[in-house]
This record gives C-alpha cells, sequence and structure tokens, in this order.
C-alpha cells in the first residue's frame, strides 16, 4: 500500500482548488480525488514521479469540463478533450510553480491515459490502468449513469447499457498492471451482476 497523503500544499492544494472551480458539472471533481488515490496504490508496483502522477490525473479530464468544450453538438462530437488537456496542462501548471522539467512527462501522461492509447512511461501507465478501474464496479456505473439526458452520447439508459456491457467485456483484459487486475476482479463482479440485473428487468422494454 502507498504511504497515506499529507494534506497537500503549495502548487498542488492550487491545482487542486483550480479543478474545483472548472469542474463543471461539479460532480466530476470526484473522479480526480479518486484516480490518484488509485494510480498511487498501482504506482507501487511500477514507481514512476509522483509530482507528474498527481498533476496527470487532476487535469487530464481538462478538456470535458463545461466551460473548456464546444457547447454546439456537432463540434463537441468532433471534439478531442485529450489534445485539450495536454495543450492546457502547461499554461495552468507554469504560475502554479510545478517544476518546469517535469511538464513534459506530464503532457505525455494525460496523452496515455485513454484506453486506446499505449502508455510510454511509468506515470502513463499507471494513469491508464487506474482510469480503466474507474470504468469498471459500481463507481463505473454512477460515472456513465449520471451522464444520460445531459451526454449527446447518452440520450437513453439503452446506451448506458450498450456501454457498461462494453466496458465490462473489453476493458479487464486492456489492464497491464498485476496490481490492477487484482483491483478490477470484485469491479467486474458487481459490474457484471447490475448489468445482468439490469437487462433482465428490461427485458426487452425499450430504455
Amino acid at each position: 500500500m502507498p504511504e497515506p497523503v499529507s494534506p497537500p500544499a503549495g502548487w498542488r492544494a492550487a491545482l487542486i482548488e483550480y479543478i474545483r472551480d472548472q469542474a463543471r458539472p461539479v460532480d466530476k471533481f470526484s473522479h480526480q480525488p479518486r484516480l490518484y488515490r488509485l494510480a498511487r496504490e498501482l504506482a507501487v508496483e511500477l514507481p514512476g514521479d509522483d509530482d507528474v502522477l498527481f498533476a496527470a490525473a487532476w487535469l487530464h479530464d481538462l478538456g470535458v469540463f463545461v466551460g473548456h468544450r464546444p457547447e454546439d453538438p456537432e463540434a463537441l462530437a468532433r471534439w478531442d478533450n485529450v489534445a485539450s488537456a495536454m495543450h492546457s496542462a502547461p499554461e495552468v501548471l507554469t504560475p502554479l510553480g510545478f517544476p518546469l522539467a517535469k511538464i513534459p512527462a506530464v503532457v505525455e501522461a494525460i496523452r496515455a491515459h485513454l484506453v486506446s492509447s499505449t502508455p510510454t512511461t511509468p506515470e502513463g501507465i499507471v494513469l491508464r490502468d487506474a482510469d480503466i478501474l474507474e470504468q469498471l464496479g459500481a463507481v463505473g456505473i454512477l460515472r456513465t449513469v449520471s451522464k444520460v439526458g445531459r451526454d449527446t452520447r447518452f440520450p437513453t439508459f439503452a446506451e448506458v447499457l450498450q456501454v457498461l456491457g462494453r466496458n465490462l467485456e473489453t476493458l479487464p483484459g486492456q489492464l497491464r498492471l498485476a496490481r490492477a487486475r487484482a483491483l478490477a476482479e470484485p469491479r467486474v463482479r458487481t459490474l457484471r451482476q447490475f448489468f445482468e440485473a439490469a437487462t433482465s428487468e428490461g427485458n426487452s422494454i425499450p430504455w
């Protein structure tokens, strides 16, 4: 297990407050501390630079926040939120006093956090596995269901079930670290039970 985390100070505290202020809808704020906690646990297996990991975990989704993304549905459908976060990271971190020499590693970890990406650094591998874990289990269910009606990808619960079913079948096999695979096991069971129950109770009725 990682060492207990002390209350953040300096640029870390400032970055948390920046994300707290920018996270819209407000429930998106909770993903960042959970992700960093998971990433720290996985970093026991694959250590890296904790400053880089912290900054990448807190900034990786900046491009999905309302105010940092297009509002026009067509433009939003083409929006590359990862590229946006990569572009914004140096602009956010520099005035906070983050070590400038570490900014390229933060940008690289942000680039590689998607399941479709290939990480090239310890921080990228750890962050990607942690983000996959956040898409499984009860947390993964809550995060996906909360998007119904406010995300163009999820007009109804039918799309939620499609995504949850796809996550269930594809994401566990994408995990790279042994610790991540162990943490995924109970999450996969929870997600499978929910998916099977929802599918059964729906009984072919349109969602």
